[in-house]
């Protein structure tokens, strides 16, 4: 018998084992670590699996990790969990395997895992404490309640009467930043006691950070940045910091983090939410260390939490508007924040790439609803059911469409190439190959699209034939490839005609000192320094964005010694 839910209260989330020899040992493994959070179901029979899974869609009561047997009752455990699918999209999907069946078990499962036919397999408990075991089942769980499947913390408060682009704006900055966030009507409890305080003519919409009764309307991402973090003024008027790393993404953290371990006063300044372009992907699974893969925003928070606890500090939400080089106190240069300043010894550029704007007037003007530029994970709740289309070829684009896939009744990529092989990593064009609710359309472009008030349909053509086809459309991601976000920068430092930064030998020859070009990772300026995907040859990469960021760090060492003397 299923657990009753109290009224007013939301749902337990369900674990589902399936299985024969093993299942009991399984249940007995996850009930005694989970059974208080999660209801722990293990149907017998195939019917009996439909039957419970059709009660559990009809209650609306989510699954958040359906666990199968190896081979459970003589058919392939990841064709089972494919069968059952379409009762739980957004579940995880474990292969447990007895300890005797493991070694023969695990070139098939590697193979399974590559295509995106499940989450994860692990080796049943041979004794108590596995904690190896735990830590995955763990970590499985935290994912699936923060890629916006489920949540029981209220968190912040929204006050927002319906979409719009600052509530998709700040809801994107709240969830990568890993704040936990729920929107409530104007006419709700919540709504009815904010507006009381703040008054019924506030502009929406209106947040209520948690256990506080202080109210922000409509606030900017410099706004959010200072709840968490603070301002520029904070930094104080005469301070000078040995490092300013002006962007968030991986260059910029990993940076932060060596240079700051390494005892140098290291400033993170980025105009948006920590973590930059990567911090938006669902899902990294080829980053060394992380063999069950990781999301960029869960990457971005533990890299930020490793550089805060070396003592680097952070400016987050507030915009780099210019760069005075040598302005500042003994030569340093100053990094300008609109009205304010913050200085800097050396300077490291790590703004990355912003992702290019489609050019269709009425997209643009549906921002916000329904039209999206990346931020597939914070708005993946609003897609249940629908038909949605991802624009791109790369990483990003197939991150967000496996991702998304897991809440959309479809998801529907559309490149520009004739496939995917020269832009996308070969493990994610499996994944999307073998992922029944993502379909490719190549050589295809979106030229028009509209609705009330919402993203409603789409015009595609077909670039071979030239024909035009309208189709209904509920979500559009555009994830269309790299463009520089360096404006903010004073011509002394060199760029290329797309207006990358340049580096090392990269340089103009000109500018060269002694005939020698500058270090690897040096710009045409003493002092500025260029890492990840902002500079001109790099990778695009997070791994090798990470290299270059901590690369950096002995040129900075070497700088301050250069002026020191």
């Amino acid at each position: 018998m299923m657990r009753v839910t109290p009224p007013g209260t939301r749902p337990t989330p369900v674990i589902l084992v399936l299985g024969s020899d093993f299942r009991q040992a399984m249940v007995d493994v996850l009930t005694q670590r989970y059974g208080r959070e999660y209801e722990i179901l293990a149907p017998s029979s195939m019917e009996e699996t439909i039957e419970v899974l059709t009660e559990l869609r009809t209650g609306q009561r989510p699954v958040a990790l359906a666990a199968c047997e190896f081979f459970a009752g003589g058919e392939k455990a990841t064709h089972l969990l494919a069968k059952l699918q379409k009762f739980m999209p957004s579940a995880r999907r474990l292969v447990y395997v007895p300890a005797q069946r493991f070694r023969g078990a695990v070139r098939q499962l590697h193979e399974s895992l590559a295509e995106g036919r499940l989450d994860l397999y692990l080796m049943l408990p041979q004794g108590p404490r596995d904690e190896e075991f735990h830590t995955a089942i763990a970590e499985t769980l935290s994912d699936w309640a923060q890629s916006g499947s489920y949540s029981e913390i209220d968190g912040t408060r929204i006050i927002a009467d319906g979409p719009s682009p600052d509530l998709a704006r700040i809801r994107d900055f709240l969830d990568r930043m890993g704040l936990p966030n729920t929107v409530h009507a104007p006419d709700s409890p919540a709504g009815v006691a904010a507006l009381a305080v703040a008054g019924p003519d506030t502009p929406l919409p209106l947040l209520q950070a948690p256990n506080d009764d202080s109210l922000l309307s409509n606030p900017s991402n410099a706004d959010l940045g200072a709840v968490l973090y603070g301002r520029p003024t904070d930094i104080g008027e005469d301070a000078v910091c040995d490092l300013v790393v002006v962007g968030a993404g991986p260059a910029g953290l990993a940076a932060a983090v060596y240079a700051a371990s390494e005892g140098l006063d290291t400033l993170v300044i980025d105009q948006g939410p920590i973590g930059g372009q990567a911090g938006t992907s669902s899902m990294i699974r080829n980053y060394l260390g992380f063999p069950r893969g990781i999301s960029g925003m869960r990457l971005a928070q533990r890299a930020r939490s490793q550089a805060v606890r070396f003592g680097a500090r952070f400016l987050a939400g507030q915009e780099v508007t210019g760069l005075r080089l040598g302005g500042g106190p003994e030569g340093s240069h100053v990094i300008e924040l609109g009205e304010e300043t913050v200085r800097g010894r050396s300077v490291l550029i790590a703004t990355g790439v912003d992702y290019r704007r489609l050019g269709v007037e009425a997209l643009e003007g549906l921002v916000g609803r329904g039209v999206n530029y990346g931020a597939a994970v914070s708005t993946s709740r609003e897609v249940k059911h629908k038909r949605v289309f991802v624009v791109g070829g790369g990483n990003s684009a197939g991150q967000a469409a496996v991702h998304l896939s897991r809440f959309a009744q479809h998801v529907t990529m559309l490149v520009r190439r004739g496939d995917l092989a020269s832009s996308m990593s070969s493990y994610l064009i499996r994944e999307i190959e073998g992922n029944p609710r993502v379909t490719v359309r190549p050589r295809t472009m979106v030229t028009d699209g509209g609705g009330e008030g919402h993203l409603e349909w789409l015009n595609l053509r077909d670039l071979d034939s030239g024909d035009d086809e309208r189709v209904d459309a509920a979500g559009l991601y555009l994830l269309l490839g790299a463009q520089p976000t360096c404006q903010w920068l004073p011509t002394d430092v060199a760029r290329d005609e797309r207006g990358f930064v340049l580096s090392g030998a990269d340089t103009p020859w000109q500018s060269w000192q002694g005939g020698r070009p500058p270090a690897p990772y040096a710009t045409t300026v003493p002092g500025v320094f260029v890492a990840g995907d902002i500079r001109c040859g790099s990778m695009k990469r997070v791994a090798s964005a990470s290299g270059e960021g901590a690369g950096v760090v002995p040129l900075v060492h070497a700088h301050l010694a250069s002026v020191a003397n």
